[in-house]
């Protein structure tokens, strides 16, 4: 019944098409003088307009399967564009098309000292037609990096009154090792990390899938990561930012690339400890806050001639070495030290590597 009702409806628009473009025959033939008015009686008038209603309606009836699903397609289309579009995005297009309204609208003041009605109306809605959906398109596609721009220049701009940048509290965004490692909670604490907390939730995803591991190892470093996550929720309360409605961010497999971007999109900073991660973030331009960097800039410092006083572990890699460690897990090879394997010794430091990996320092024997 619905579909009856559908395909006359469809049919009554085709029949109301016909009679206008009757109407327009009419006015060209008039104006251009191809047909003169009086050439035709206004029964014969008539009967070409009903012919004309009735061709279209014809037409319009015909091409209601095809209109049908075209449209129904369409509706879905539209339906599955509009889930992944982000409040953002939608507020990007709407400022789009009032600013390309507004645009058409001073246009079309033009168009208004055209004495042919007709081809100045034409010309408007045209006008409007075309501005409209370039203001929506240009909304959709450059308003967020828009927003985000001017987001940017005024946390640069702008002073607190204490004198730091705003970007002192960009948001933080961490990613999974930062959580398992554990360490990002006391450095919170004590005040080293400032700003909105940011979570992924493929972040929590990938955590999950981490604590639900058969490997009994990757099972217990994944539940410790959401314990501390819970803990850090509790303290400090964070953000869980959903990215399916990023259809930018949805779209792209790798986890790290996909963290990059969110922070770049955000003018964020991520907060790590994966080393790798770090050197892409370099390249592209995102801040990175990294806790293995940190930890080896606390670590006191040690000159060579220094006298420190190690317990032996176990051998080094090289013949006649021993390893030891410091309190804060620094490794010590020294050299000579295998036959003092087990015995707590004073030795002389000789090197000290620093890597962005950690430290390194070369001793022997006082």
């Amino acid at each position: 019944m619905l579909k009856r009702l559908l395909r006359g409806g469809i049919t009554l628009i085709g029949a109301a098409v016909g009679y206008g473009v009757f109407l327009l025959f009419q006015y060209v033939a008039g104006e251009t003088e191809l047909i003169a008015r009086d050439a035709l009686t206004e029964f014969q008038w008539g009967i070409i307009a009903i012919a004309c209603a009735l061709i279209f309606g014809l037409l319009f009836f015909l091409i209601t399967p095809i209109i049908s699903r075209k449209s129904a397609a369409f509706s879905r289309g539209l339906e599955a564009d509009i889930k992944h579009l982000s409040a953002q995005d939608l507020l990007a297009g709407a400022i789009g098309l009032i600013t390309g309204l507004i645009i058409a609208f001073l246009i079309s003041a033009i168009f208004s000292r055209i004495e042919n009605e007709a081809v100045s109306l034409a010309l408007t809605i045209a006008v409007y037609i075309i501005f409209a959906w370039l203001g929506v398109v240009i909304g959709a596609r450059k308003g967020k990096d828009a927003i985000a721009a001017i987001a940017q220049v005024r946390r640069a701009g702008f002073r607190t009154s204490g004198g730091k940048s705003q970007t002192d509290s960009s948001p933080k965004v961490f990613d999974t090792s930062v959580i398992i490692d554990g360490r990002v909670a006391d450095i919170m604490k004590c005040g080293f990390i400032e700003g909105k907390i940011v979570i992924p939730e493929f972040v929590l995803v990938e955590l999950r899938h981490i604590a639900d591991s058969s490997d009994g190892l990757k099972r217990e470093r994944g539940r410790r990561g959401l314990d501390i996550l819970n803990k850090i929720q509790t303290d400090y309360g964070i953000e869980i930012f959903n990215t399916s409605t990023e259809k930018g961010l949805d779209e792209i497999p790798e986890v790290d690339v996909k963290l990059l971007k969110l922070a770049q999109s955000m003018g964020g900073q991520v907060v790590t400890n994966d080393f790798n991660l770090n050197k892409v973030a370099m390249i592209q331009g995102v801040k990175v806050l990294n806790i293995n960097e940190l930890a080896n800039a606390l670590k006191p410092a040690v000159l060579p001639g220094e006298t420190m006083n190690v317990f032996l572990v176990k051998e080094g890699k090289e013949q006649g070495q021993a390893v030891a460690y410091l309190d804060d897990g620094t490794m010590i090879v020294i050299e000579d030290g295998r036959k003092l394997i087990g015995q707590t010794i004073d030795v002389t430091v000789t090197t000290v590597l620093q890597t962005s990996a950690g430290r390194m320092i070369f001793a022997k024997p006082k």
